[in-house]
C-alpha cells in the first residue's frame, strides 16, 4: 500500500507492506537509523519519535497508521532549538553515555518542553518514565532536562525583555 506522510520536513510518498512497523519503516526504507530498537516490546523507548508532535514508540505503531501524519526522528532535529539546548544541557551534565537510548530520551524531552516550558522535576521523570537507560541512572538526564528548561526559560524572557 501507498502511504504519504512528512518525514523530518520532507513530504514523502512511500509503498510498504500494511503490516510493517514504524520502526522497520524508518530505519530499513528511510534509512533513519538514529531510531533504535532495543526490546521490540515497548518496554525501552529507543525507539520513540514524533508523530504529530507526541512521542509515540514506533515499536507498536504500523507505518500505515502515519498516512497522513508529520514525523520527526532525532535525525530531523539538528536545526530544532529546543533539542539543541538539550543536546548541550544532555553533553555539559553527563546525561547519555553509551548513546544507545540518548535519541529516544532527547525526543520525549522535547516533547515535554513544548508542552511544558517550566516542568519540576517529577514531571521530568514522568515524561522520561518510558525510556529506559542502563548506564547513567537517570539522575543526570533529568538535571540536564531541568537545565535545559531554564536556559530556555532564560531565553524567553531575555527575548520578551527586547
Amino acid at each position: 500500500m501507498k502511504i504519504e506522510n512528512t518525514i523530518n520536513g520532507v513530504k514523502a510518498t512511500s509503498e510498504i507492506e500494511p503490516r510493517r512497523l514504524l520502526v522497520h519503516f524508518l530505519r530499513d526504507q528511510q534509512r533513519l537509523t538514529g531510531v533504535h530498537i532495543g526490546c521490540d516490546t515497548s518496554q525501552c523507548g529507543a525507539c520513540t519519535v514524533l508523530v504529530d508532535g507526541t512521542t509515540v514508540k514506533s515499536c507498536t505503531v504500523l507505518a500505515a497508521q502515519t498516512d497522513g501524519c508529520n514525523l520527526h526522528t532525532i535525525e530531523g532535529m539538528e536545526e530544532d532549538r529546543l533539542t539543541t539546548v538539550l543536546k548541550q544541557a544532555f553533553n555539559e551534565l553527563h546525561g547519555l553515555q553509551c548513546g544507545f537510548c540518548t535519541p529516544g530520551m532527547l525526543l520525549a524531552a522535547r516533547a515535554l518542553l513544548a508542552d511544558q516550558p517550566a516542568p519540576a522535576e517529577h514531571d521530568v521523570r514522568d515524561a522520561l518514565h518510558g525510556n529506559l537507560c542502563r548506564c547513567t541512572g537517570y539522575q543526570n538526564i533529568v538535571d540536564a532536562v531541568l537545565l535545559a528548561a531554564t536556559r530556555l526559560q532564560q531565553t524567553s524572557s531575555v527575548t520578551a525583555e527586547s
